[in-house]
């Protein structure tokens, strides 16, 4: 008899409580696998497609599958409604993809992570519209924050791994908006200043704003306020005159020359 015992993979491979631990293998298909360590075991799954593998109904996914059926609703039908247990189906199958996608941004796979998020996303947009009440909604709309705060996290961890900080910070900055919109879509603006999704963006784009070099303009405006307080007048003139410059020169909308 074959040994089944996990033991000696586990024990290679130990879990570490409160840290994601991941991995991508080849498989003896020869196709790539995402492996991710829990407490309990080893989760494996697929790269592409629904991580599990499965096909349901001959289709890529679950959400594909539903995608598929209300797109055959002819005008004047019945609208296409999801029962309780579509739903808990997709909630499971929603459950597969945030696996995967949490194990790929600790293996700084970001365009995967991208790629993930944004497919629940479309679960969540398609739950909201072909759910039957408000209360069924929410099962999965409660997840919404986060998981657009991992996709901005993908999307501005591509363009700072490229070195594009300024294109980081408008990522993080739109994050940030979407979130706020969507407390406010649903009544619930107060959530805004208690969002840990929103804190930990607001905290991280901090950071990358510090890091973002200041340019010509800003550094001439910042010698000229140093320039201010030391009394140095007569720099703060030339600075003056050089920014005036600098402006007209860039033809920069809406901003007067004048100081």
């Amino acid at each position: 008899m074959s040994n089944l015992d996990l033991n000696d993979l586990l024990e290679g491979w130990p879990y570490e409580p409160g840290q994601v631990k991941a991995r991508k293998i080849i498989g003896r298909d020869g196709c790539e696998k995402v492996q991710l360590r829990i407490d309990l075991g080893i989760i494996q799954m697929e790269l592409n497609g629904r991580p599990d593998g499965m096909r349901p109904h001959g289709y890529e996914s679950l959400l594909h599958y539903h995608q598929a059926k209300s797109a055959m609703v002819k005008p004047g039908d019945q609208p296409y409604a999801l029962s309780e247990a579509d739903i808990a189906a997709l909630q499971q199958e929603g459950a597969q993809y945030y696996h995967r996608y949490l194990s790929l941004f600790q293996l700084r796979d970001f365009q995967n992570v991208v790629r993930d998020t944004e497919r629940n996303l479309d679960m969540f947009d398609f739950v909201s519209e072909h759910a039957a009440d408000d209360d069924s909604k929410w099962t999965l709309e409660q997840f919404r924050p986060y998981v657009i705060m991992m996709n901005t996290r993908a999307k501005a961890s591509m363009q700072l791994k490229e070195g594009n900080t300024a294109d980081a910070v408008k990522l993080i900055e739109a994050g940030k908006a979407k979130i706020e919109s969507f407390y406010r879509s649903i009544g619930q603006s107060e959530w805004i200043e208690s969002s840990n999704e929103l804190a930990f963006l607001s905290d991280w784009l901090k950071e990358v704003r510090d890091a973002v070099p200041l340019t010509p303009l800003e550094l001439m405006e910042l010698d000229l306020k140093r320039a201010i307080a030391d009394e140095a007048y007569e720099r703060a003139a030339e600075l003056r005159d050089a920014i005036r410059s600098l402006r007209i020169s860039k033809k920069l909308p809406g901003e007067s020359i004048d100081h």
